[in-house]
């Protein structure tokens, strides 16, 4: 038996917006199988109970979805085994996850049935002066994403701003390179699917990218390069939209700073990929990759006012990320301490126990598949 495959998502970050969820993506509601919601406090083994099961159905030959806790680069914030619609979830703050069809498809493993509450009470006064310190150094790092996003709008204005950035050319290597993706593609569903998560993540360690596990098996990618304010999200957007249009179902990975924004695409049904490579995520092309350089649509005008303005955006806007990601990695150092008041008074041998019960369970769901 060959071992399974492994992607690794992001369904949350820390953008510029707060706290960013795509957690509704994670799964379709209406397909799975069963939805495991794993409840407890930190340090408990949520994380470790999700990546154990996930191992597990790796070595079954199983493909695995690891979806990544952006706010600890080494924690799971949820698990998809897509050949049998099973998932579990981390269904605590921030992304409080509650069943949506209870006993149908949804269902609770509460860890905290395995914790001492007398132990926990004692040390009521501390895990809540020590949740309210991390609340307050996130959203430091959250007021510092919202500076970073406002410098690199002004780097990104450079191009409007001189007229140096030709509107037709770019509308027309859009247009083209539409052709050149669906030309002659029949329509493939009436109603097609977008699913919506990150690629890549503002963590503790600073930017973090699981790009490669994406897209690393695609048959074709087309790389995208160019200066920020050279339309590259407009271009990823326009090839979605067109995808959808056409009825192909689309992955939409989206930009870790700026969550509205498209950063890649992924259409499964043509085995296409279109990556924006973009600081600070540069993706290199590889063999057979195509790339498309959206400076072919910006004239040689170069106004050195501006463009001394758009080199201190670029300083500060960098600065500012630099803050973000202290406070980010002050957060999670709050955490872990938090950690201390909850492992000591867990009974982990019935934790284990129970994944492995829980295992079994989705064995026998994957028995019904075969």
């Amino acid at each position: 038996m060959s071992k399974g495959s492994l992607k690794k998502y992001f369904p949350g970050g820390n953008t510029s917006q707060g706290f960013y969820s795509f957690y509704d993506y994670i799964i379709d509601q209406q397909e799975a199988t069963r939805i495991f919601v794993i409840k407890g406090g930190p340090g408990v083994g949520k994380s470790t109970f999700m990546r154990k099961i996930g191992e597990a159905m790796l070595e079954q030959g199983y493909d695995i979805e690891f979806h990544c806790c952006s706010s600890d680069n080494g924690s799971l914030d949820g698990l998809v085994i897509p050949a049998i619609k099973v998932a579990m979830l981390d269904g605590t703050a921030p992304h409080v996850v509650d069943p949506k069809h209870p006993g149908a498809v949804d269902e609770i493993i509460h860890l905290g049935d395995h914790w001492n509450v007398s132990a926990l009470r004692a040390n009521k006064k501390e895990i809540l002066a020590c949740n309210k310190e991390v609340g307050r150094l996130f959203n430091r790092a959250y007021s510092y994403l919202a500076a970073a996003k406002i410098f690199l709008n002004e780097v990104k204005f450079y191009y409007s701003g001189t007229g140096a950035f030709n509107v037709g050319d770019f509308d027309r290597k859009v247009l083209e390179l539409t052709h050149e993706i669906f030309e002659g593609q029949e329509r493939q569903k009436d109603n097609p699917k977008e699913r919506h998560l990150f690629a890549t993540a503002i963590t503790p360690d600073g930017p973090a990218s699981h790009l490669g596990t994406i897209v690393g098996g695609i048959a074709k990618r087309y790389i995208i390069e160019g200066d920020d304010g050279t339309g590259k999200n407009t271009l990823v957007r326009r090839l979605a939209e067109a995808a959808m249009m056409r009825g192909f179902d689309i992955e939409a990975y989206h930009c870790a700073l700026e969550p509205e924004l498209i950063d890649h695409l992924v259409i499964p049904g043509l085995s296409i990929a279109i990556v924006n490579s973009v600081e600070p995520h540069d993706f290199r092309p590889g063999n057979g990759d195509v790339v498309v350089d959206t400076m072919e649509c910006v004239n040689p005008i170069i106004n050195e006012k501006y463009l001394t303005e758009k080199t201190t955006a670029r300083k500060m806007y960098r600065q500012c990320m630099e803050q973000a990601v202290s406070f980010i990695k002050q957060a999670k150092a709050e955490h872990d301490d938090m950690e201390k008041y909850y492992a000591p008074y867990m009974d982990f041998e019935a934790i284990n126990a129970r994944r492995e019960q829980t295992l079994a369970r989705i064995l026998d769901l994957a028995e019904e598949f075969k």
